[in-house]
């Protein structure tokens, strides 16, 4: 009961554990929910947090995009009562910075308000008790075609018509402060309360990210509606956007690879008096990022270190086994990272083929020679210059 009816359309994914002592079990689905609790049980009014932690959906996999049953994810979360839109804007300034530094390519972070969805939703005729569903099939214009959605809206949703025709002209619409501005006029809109002040809200976030200096990558989008219920306001989305320079490379199609949003009445579900924290975050998927990154090395063809080991303990000839463990372990207590084959007497050309692959910069060799004269040579592997030490 934690998780059910937190997530819209998207509770079927979660991974249950039924009848194991006849307890009601589940696997997490996110960081979110568990963190609301957490604020909760502990009656935490503030507090600024990153989690990583695993989480599972019952989903069919698509391993080639990085969506997988069991994944990790990052999450960072501001929780309690601040002046409007500042917690936000760090939020879009951390999402920001983060996919800058990992150097994906382009990106486009999309922002909404569930309330000017909300107030969409109102002013076209869809009734309140509609409004979460209608908000999942909204959610879908990233990847289907409007008509697709607008059959949906009328087919499983049950809207009429005339209202989805009226959703359609707003949903479309993506830009800046501009289309904010035009909004904030628009006749049938500006009557709405609760679009009012998430246009309000969205003008000020706007200022916030030109003084942040990032709104070049940040847009406005009607279409972002996020399928998760606890969402009360500010919702945001990064996708990153392929290159056209290109053509004639296949499309590395990621979709999104962060979301988040602001939640202010999920604590209050868990606190028995009710006691509201209001909390914006985001959640960064890693194996999404992660199956870029190795799309990108892949097609690059560059060599990717998988060991941060400094030097290999090499012998030349046989039976100096106990040379070896004798270095390896002064090293090692020394702080350097070192390496051997686990062999008793490698060749020493497999041991310097070794160092090749694995990209080992040093190699330490020690023979007959160097013990009667107590040294070590010491071999850059690439350059293949020796000292002795």
């Amino acid at each position: 009961e934690t998780l059910m009816g937190k997530y819209g359309d998207n509770s079927k994914l979660i991974y249950e554990l039924q009848d194991q002592g006849g307890e009601l079990l589940a696997l997490r689905y996110d960081l979110t929910v568990p963190f609301a609790r957490y604020l909760a049980m502990n009656k935490i009014t503030n507090i600024k947090r990153y989690h990583i932690a695993k989480v599972y959906r019952r989903d069919n996999p698509a391993t080639t995009r990085g969506r997988y049953r069991e994944f990790y994810q990052c999450d960072f979360d501001i929780a309690g009562q601040f002046d409007p839109m500042i917690p936000d804007a760090e939020c879009l300034k951390i999402v920001h910075e983060i996919l800058s530094e990992l150097q994906l390519g382009d990106f486009l972070i999309k922002v909404n308000d569930r309330r000017i969805l909300n107030g969409v939703f109102a002013i076209c005729g869809v009734p309140e008790s509609k409004f979460i569903t209608t908000c999942s099939t909204v959610d879908k214009l990233d990847k289907m075609s409007w008509e697709d959605v607008r059959s949906e809206m009328l087919g499983e949703k049950g809207l009429s018509p005339e209202a989805a025709n009226r959703i359609g002209e707003y949903v479309q619409l993506h830009g800046g402060l501009e289309l904010i501005e035009q909004l904030l006029q628009d006749p049938k809109l500006s009557q709405n309360q609760l679009a009012k002040e998430g246009l309000g809200d969205m003008k000020l976030l706007f200022e916030y990210l030109t003084l942040f200096g990032i709104t070049g990558k940040i847009s406005f989008d009607l279409s972002l509606a996020r399928g998760l219920d606890y969402y009360t306001g500010v919702i945001f989305e990064a996708v990153l956007v392929q290159q056209e320079n290109n053509p004639e490379e296949e499309p590395v199609s990621v979709g999104s690879v962060a979301g988040g949003g602001r939640y202010d009445g999920l604590v209050g579900m868990f606190d028995p008096k009710g006691r509201r924290v209001p909390c914006v975050g985001v959640s960064i998927g890693i194996e999404r990022i992660f199956s870029i990154m190795e799309q990108r090395v892949k097609a690059s063809g560059e060599k990717v270190r998988t060991t941060e080991t400094q030097v290999l303990v090499a012998t030349p000839q046989k039976h100096l086994l106990g040379a070896r463990l004798k270095l390896i372990s002064e090293l090692w207590e020394a702080g350097i990272k070192a390496e051997m084959l686990y062999k008793k007497d490698p060749k020493l050309l497999k041991q310097l083929q070794y160092c090749e692959d694995t990209g080992i910069p040093l190699v330490a060799i020690i023979g007959e020679q160097e013990l009667t004269d107590r040294v070590v040579k010491l071999r850059d592997v690439t350059t293949r210059e020796e000292v002795r030490i």
